[in-house]
Parts: C-alpha cells; sequence; structure tokens
C-alpha cells in the first residue's frame, strides 16, 4: 500500500464538507502513482469513484495533464503551410452517430493541412466504435506503427494516428478500472485535452455538458494554449452536428497589447444549404459504414454523411487558415471530394503505410 497515495485519496474521498482539492502537483503524483502501480488496486477504485462523485477541479485536470505529457509520445514539429490540427475525439468510440474524424483528416490532408488524431481500442464503458477501426474500413492501419513512422507519415501525407496501446501504454493501465466500477472517470477527460504534437497546433475538442467545457478552458489556461477549439458536438466528439445548431467556442490568447479572447460561434448547417439529419451508426455497424465511407471518399457526397463531411472539413479548413470563411471552406472540401484529391490521398497514405511496414 502506498501511504502517500492515500493521503491524496482522503482529500478527495472525504465529506462533501471536509474533502480538500490537490493541488497541481499532487494531482500530477496522484496519476503518476496510480500508472505505475505504486498505488493499490483498492486505493485506484476509490480514487476513481471519489473523484467522479466530487468532480474534478481545474487544477487536478492541469496537473493531471501535467503527468500526460511527461510520460506520453510526442511527435516533432513538421513543415507545413498550416498549424497541425490535433483532434481531441473520446476513446470510448460512438455508437449513435457516423464518426466524420477520419475523412475530415483525408479532406484536409488533401488541402496540405496537417491533422494529428489518436485514440484506442474499444473501450469500457460505452463500448463504442473507435477511430482505429474506422480508419480501418478505410484500409487505413495504425496499430503496429512506432513513433518514428508516425512522424514520416506526418511530414510526407499530411496524416498521423497515434494508437494508444502501443505508443503510450502506461495510459491504459486504468481502462480495466472503467470496466470495474461501471463509470468513465472524469480523468477521462484528458484525453480530449492532451496533444501528441509538439509544433505549432489547433486543439480541437468536444464535450458534451457545459461543466466539462469549464473545466477544460481553465486547465488549458494554466497550460498557455494559445489556441484551441471547443465544440459541442457529436457523442461528444469534435464533429459539428447538422440536424441541430453546432456550438463552438474558440480561445485566442491575446498578443502583448491585447486581451486573450473567448469567443462562442453558433452554426447553423441548414443556413448553409446542408440541412439534414446527422448519418446514422445503423447494424451492421462496421459492413454498413465502410461502404458510406468509401462512397464519400469516391466523390458521391449527395448522402447524408457526405453533406456531414463537407460541413466539418469545410469549418475546419476555415479554422486552419486554408479558407477564407466557411463558405469558401465547403466549396474548397466539396471539390476536393469531388475532384478525386482525397481519394488519392487516402490511397497515397496507405501505400506509404506499406511501404515503411515492408
Amino acid at each position: 500500500m502506498s501511504h502517500l497515495f492515500r493521503e491524496l485519496l482522503q482529500k478527495v474521498g472525504s465529506g462533501t464538507h471536509t474533502n480538500k482539492a490537490l493541488t497541481r502537483a499532487e494531482a500530477a503524483l496522484a496519476l503518476e502513482l496510480m500508472w505505475t502501480h505504486r498505488a493499490t488496486p483498492a486505493q485506484i477504485g476509490a480514487f476513481l469513484i471519489a473523484h467522479r462523485i466530487r468532480r474534478p477541479t481545474v487544477e487536478e485536470l492541469a496537473g493531471m495533464l501535467d503527468t500526460y505529457y511527461r510520460f506520453g509520445p510526442r511527435l516533432a514539429p513538421i513543415t507545413a503551410n498550416h498549424p497541425v490540427l490535433v483532434m481531441g475525439v473520446p476513446y470510448d468510440g460512438r455508437s449513435r452517430t457516423a464518426p466524420l474524424a477520419p475523412l475530415t483528416a483525408l479532406v484536409l490532408a488533401a488541402a496540405g493541412c496537417p491533422v494529428v488524431q489518436h485514440g484506442a481500442a474499444v473501450m469500457p464503458t460505452k463500448y463504442g466504435l473507435p477511430l482505429v477501426k474506422v480508419w480501418e474500413l478505410l484500409g487505413v492501419h495504425w496499430r503496429d506503427l512506432t513513433l518514428e513512422a508516425l512522424q514520416h507519415l506526418l511530414q510526407v501525407t499530411h496524416v498521423g494516428f497515434l494508437y494508444i496501446p502501443r505508443l503510450f501504454p502506461l495510459s491504459t493501465i486504468l481502462t480495466p478500472y472503467r470496466e470495474e466500477i461501471g463509470k468513465r472517470p472524469p480523468l477521462a477527460t484528458l484525453e480530449l485535452m492532451w496533444s501528441p504534437y509538439g509544433g505549432e497546433s489547433l486543439l480541437a475538442m468536444g464535450y458534451v455538458h457545459p461543466p466539462t467545457e469549464t473545466l477544460i478552458r481553465g486547465a488549458l489556461g494554466l497550460h498557455h494554449v494559445p489556441r484551441y477549439l471547443l465544440v459541442k458536438g457529436l457523442e461528444g466528439s469534435p464533429d459539428l452536428p447538422r440536424d441541430r445548431k453546432a456550438i463552438i467556442g474558440i480561445f485566442q490568447a491575446g498578443a502583448e497589447s491585447s486581451p486573450s479572447e473567448f469567443t462562442r460561434l453558433t452554426l447553423s448547417a441548414r443556413a448553409q444549404g446542408l440541412a439534414g439529419t446527422d448519418a446514422p451508426l445503423t447494424a451492421p455497424a462496421e459492413t454498413r459504414l465502410g461502404a458510406d465511407l468509401m462512397q464519400v471518399i469516391t466523390g458521391e457526397v449527395e448522402t447524408e454523411l457526405g453533406r456531414s463531411v463537407i460541413w466539418n472539413s469545410g469549418f475546419y479548413l476555415w479554422q486552419v487558415g486554408a479558407a477564407a470563411d466557411l463558405n469558401q471552406g465547403m466549396a474548397q472540401a466539396e471539390a476536393l471530394l469531388r475532384g478525386g484529391q482525397v481519394q488519392a490521398k487516402q490511397q497515397e497514405l496507405i501505400q506509404e503505410i506499406n511501404r515503411i511496414s515492408g
């Protein structure tokens, strides 16, 4: 038993009137002790449940994010005309709506805009369809790639995906506890906030509940992240919805003579001529989704999924600076899909992975 961890647990796990927030340094240490098994299983389970009931503080999330950066892998900066879009997508996957992030990445890469994603395999307690599986439906296999291989792929193809069980196995140590306690612990929010890229980037994160947005804003503020997007997206992802208004928060750090700004942007797909419903994830999910994804990649965009990809890709092309506004971004995305450049990017990615995996 770790007596040091017990002291941290006593702070978090006390009653409503007696519990105390951990400092940033204590929270960083707590996650390290859990990852390195210096805390016992009983202590870890108690901490995760107590933390969920009490809810984390901004300082605690910032401290745990410190531990992610201390132990996690990092891609080195690449040469690019636009900041790398890092997409924070929940590891627990999707169960109701079709994931858009892989196609969005291919569209942006076809436009010369690099994208980095990261994720795991099927995760409790949702057991949704994970991003790595969606990529495999497109013929792109990331699971066995080294960090060096990903560095090469990001520079050459402008797409990278870090498969966490291989490249950051330490962060998966707590996964069985999600299964055993039947709850997604608050520190899972770190999966959205962590960026495995070391250069200029734009971090885009999804969320569901407004308190999560508040916590993320505070923690990223303590980490001095200069610009990021918070999207009230599909199933907690940064995929913009079409059947309701898309609500996006945009943070921009100020220069020496101007203050930092957090602005709220509300977008309507209907107002942009893309009214419709978000493409459902119907059974059998993988068989149907794979065919639908390939249909869009080959330029058949007059589908619900195709319109959603244009909507999302156009937005992100605008945000990384590759398009002057949303309308131009959507027009560019549609042209890339119809013109075959996105399919060519998919094939380039597959061929390059095959070559370096050789």
